[in-house]
């Protein structure tokens, strides 16, 4: 089995919200919902996910952004926006998913997920970092 199986096997049947494996060994995991997990990846970078899958439930812009940033070489999403598929592609980054949608919307179903609107504006993953880090501190 390669990595990105066996990380979608634990996201399925561990009720997690994301796993990424590397080398056949899962190297994180977390049911936290929401971009935190990633977000956090992204910050402390103490891992070295150079090369590792990762599978998570939701796929969006911000999310595709921060898997290109730390490395990641294949990526799969649960449900995955059309905007993540592109900035997949441009990165060459192999992915897949479950369901695709042209945006991840809130929670809601109001509106544009807050971490898909606040990613689309730039490429600068520092410059997103720094827009969930705010947005996440005013929740």
């Amino acid at each position: 089995m390669n990595d990105i199986e066996i990380a979608k096997e634990h996201l399925d049947k561990r009720n997690l919200s994301v796993v990424v494996v590397k080398g056949g060994q899962v190297i994180f995991k977390s049911s936290e919902k929401g971009i935190k997990p990633i977000y956090k990846l992204s910050l402390e970078r103490s891992m070295d996910l150079k090369g590792s899958s990762l599978a998570d439930r939701v796929i969006g812009r911000g999310a595709a952004m921060m898997c290109k940033y730390l490395g990641v070489k294949e990526v799969y999403g649960l449900l995955m926006s059309e905007t993540a598929v592109e900035v997949l592609n441009k990165a060459g980054i192999e992915f897949s998913y479950g369901e695709i949608c042209p945006f991840i919307k809130n929670r809601d179903n109001t509106g544009l997920c807050p971490i898909e609107k606040i990613s689309l504006d730039t490429d600068d993953v520092s410059v997103l970092l720094d827009r969930i880090g705010k947005f996440l501190s005013l929740k």
